[in-house]
Order: structure tokens, then sequence, then C-alpha cells
């Protein structure tokens, strides 16, 4: 049951996405917290369903909430989800929601919420059964022009929780670590496409993963998993990994080539620290880190580059499932904005790299602005570019490049493999 300070910790993070405009990945959930599993499933549901969530408890109050009080509305929204979507029983529900009010210093508000709560409970069955897509309308009007028959999968998927995913280091035999978990309690699956990929039944810490601490795997999606292989590093090569943070791409590129020179390249320099902290659990000695932006040529050596992975800024579109909350903080100006800056880094990038040589271009986006039509721009712009095809069973054909739509094992994502002509 989720008692009043479980649910205080959740509003706090609700409010900090809807009424500050902030990531949930800033938000400092209290690490020792006893109740911190329940905490967080709360927040990202809220959050996941909550455009949804909105609707009804708007239509339900006769006059909206002041703009001082919005942190009433949220804990509406709230105590909504645990009566539509939780397995918390409906008098604790309402309950404990209604007794948050205290804690916040909003005692009016007692009244209110029990009000509305109980009139949620009331139609719970025909609100359960209306088809709402929970996503703002721009977004839903966007995925729908740009996937008249896959809306609807994408939707579902965006609103379903995503599995765990990791990428095992190839000095481990893969069945043999699947055992391991298995002997641990850890039940997970292998993947066809992604060679060194398991899929856990059910999320677990990293630390209970074996030998996680000395490098044996990296928390991973099927998709991203992909990168390297696609690129196919060499030894001896000089590659780069542009917008390399946290840096799962880098250490997968050294695993596959660890006597090949790799530069892993980003702008934020607390996130190259997390690109630190892997090479480092992974004894990596291949990788050196440069912090610069990749629109720009100030951080470059002037050596021409054999291979080039571009994991171009994107709106994240296809990672909704795992950060809901991007369907409250991206706005439709923000994706010109992307495809933009996309466009300056390709044209940027693409002077670094030696004639013969290779760019992968990737993004967890899945609107077309940002992925085929600018590739198709791209190779438009620069006769000196090939596209080469991608042939594997994973994602469905476009123009140029291959894009996977959200899916139980694969987040959306979008490749384009192209050659600098010799």
């Amino acid at each position: 049951m989720a008692n009043s300070t479980t649910l205080e910790i959740a509003l706090n993070a609700i409010c900090s996405v809807v009424l500050e405009k902030k990531s949930l990945s800033a938000f400092n959930f209290p690490k020792d917290y006893q109740d911190l599993s329940l905490t967080k499933s709360l927040v990202f549901g809220t959050i996941r369903f909550y455009h949804e969530l909105n609707d009804i408890v708007t239509k339900l109050l006769k006059h909206p909430i002041e703009k001082d009080n919005l942190d009433v509305h949220c804990l509406l929204l709230l105590g909504t989800y645990q009566l539509l979507y939780s397995n918390v029983a409906t008098h604790a529900a309402i309950f404990e929601t209604v007794n948050v009010v205290h804690n916040i210093n909003k005692p009016w508000a007692k009244g209110l919420v029990n009000a509305i709560l109980r009139e949620v409970d009331r139609q719970k069955e025909t609100l359960q059964t209306q088809v709402h897509y929970s996503h703002p309308s721009w977004l839903v009007k966007k995925i729908k022009n740009n996937y008249p028959d896959q809306f609807e999968q994408i939707f579902t998927n965006n609103n379903t929780q995503a599995p765990m995913s990791i990428r095992v280091h190839p000095n481990y035999n893969l069945k043999d670590y699947q055992s391991e978990l298995s002997a641990l309690g850890i039940d997970a699956y292998q993947v066809d496409v992604a060679p060194q990929a398991l899929v856990l039944k059910e999320a677990v810490s990293v630390f209970k993963l074996s030998n996680f601490d000395k490098g044996a795997c990296y928390v991973q999606d099927c998709s991203a998993q992909l990168s390297a292989y696609l690129l196919n590093p060499k030894e001896g090569e000089l590659i780069l990994d542009a917008c390399c943070a946290p840096g799962g791409k880098s250490t997968h590129l050294s695993e596959l080539a660890p006597n090949s020179k790799i530069i892993a390249l980003d702008s934020d320099e607390e996130r190259l620290k997390r690109v630190a902290e892997n090479i480092k659990r992974f004894g990596i000695k291949n990788i050196a880190l440069s912090q610069g932006n990749a629109q720009v040529q100030d951080w470059w050596d002037g050596q021409l580059f054999d291979k080039i992975l571009l994991d171009a800024p994107c709106s994240a579109t296809g990672v909704i499932r795992r950060h809901p909350d991007i369907k409250l903080l991206r706005k439709p100006k923000d994706i010109s904005a992307l495809v933009e800056l996309q466009a300056k880094i390709l044209d940027n990038l693409w002077q670094m790299l030696k004639s013969g040589g290779t760019l992968l271009y990737a993004t967890c986006s899945i609107l077309k602005a940002e992925n085929e039509n600018q590739i198709i721009q791209f190779l438009q712009n620069h006769p000196d570019a090939d596209e080469i095809k991608i042939n594997i069973g994973w994602g469905i054909k476009t123009p140029v490049g291959k894009q996977q739509l959200p899916s139980h094992e694969f987040d959306g994502f979008y490749y384009a493999k192209i050659r600098k002509a010799p």
C-alpha cells in the first residue's frame, strides 16, 4: 500500500515535471527509502498517462484549480492513476491520497480531492474502456501522419513499460551468462538480431547481475546494441563516436575492436564523467575522451577518421516508454531545431571522414523529419555520399536506412549507413 509519505515523494517528482518542466532523471529520489520502487512506479505511471489523467480530472473539476495550487491538481492525477492503473486497493488509494493534502499544507483541498477521486471510482468501468492515446495532440497528429498504418502500435508500446535489456561482454559466453543469471533467480532470453543481448523478464538492480562491477555486462536496449555491429569496427582503425555519452556504444565498439583507436566526443562535461566510469569498469584502454560540439571543429586535430558513429541529438520519440516525461517536455518547435542541428553535425563530421570511410547515422527517434528525410537531404547535398543498404532482420524498410518502431524487445530507432566515395 502507498502511504502518505510515498505519495508525497511521488507528488514532488510529478510536480517537478508537470509544473517545473524538469526531466524525471533530474529528480533526486531518496536512495534509501524503503518503498522506492513503488514510489517510482507511481511517478512513471502518472507521467506516462498524464494526458489521459489530465483530461479526466479537468472534466470533473467544476472550476480550474488556481495557479498557486496546481500541486493539488497533480495530486488528483496521482490518485486517479492509482484508481485506474495500479494494484493499490481503492479505499487505500483514496484515503492515503486525501491525507497528502495535510503534508503539503493544503487542508482546504481535502473535500475536493475526496469528491473527485470517488467520482473517478464511480466512473472507473467507463473510463477504463475509453480509447485515449495519452500523448500531446501535436505528437498524436505527427505520428499518425508519419505512420498511418502503425500509429496504434506506437502509442500502445509508448504507454507500456520497457523491459530491461543487457549487453553481455564477449569475454563471457552468452548462454553460460544466461545460466548464471538463472541460478540467481533472474530469467532472461536471447534476441536473434543482437548477438550479445539478453532481455530480462523482470527488471533488477544492476548489482544483482553476475560480475556487473567487473564489466560482465552493460544495460542497453537491443536496438542501441546494433550500432557497433552496423559500423563494423576493425583493428587499427581510427573511429569517432560523436555525441557518445553515457558511453554504451563507445564501449561496445571497443569490445568488437580492442586494438582500434576510438575518440569518444560529447559536449557535456558531466555526461563525459559517466563515459569515463564505464570505461574504467570495463578496463578499456583504447578510448580517448574529448569534450566538444560535434557541429564545430575546434576539438579536432585534423586526422581523418576511418569510421564515424553519429548518435545524433534527437527528439527521443522512440524511447518514450523509458522516458515518459518526453511527452510533457518536448515541444513542436524542438523538432525543427533538432533537424537543423542534425544537418549541421552531419555536414561537419562528413569533412572529417576519410575517402572510402563509413558514417553510421543513428537516432532514437521515430519522426521521419529527423531520420529518412534528413538522410535523403544529406545524400542530395553530398554527391560523394552513397547509402550502404542495411540488410538485417530488424525494423521496417524506408527510402533510406531502416526504422524500428517501438516494440517489446526494441526501442524506436533509426539507422542509415553512408559511405564516402573513394
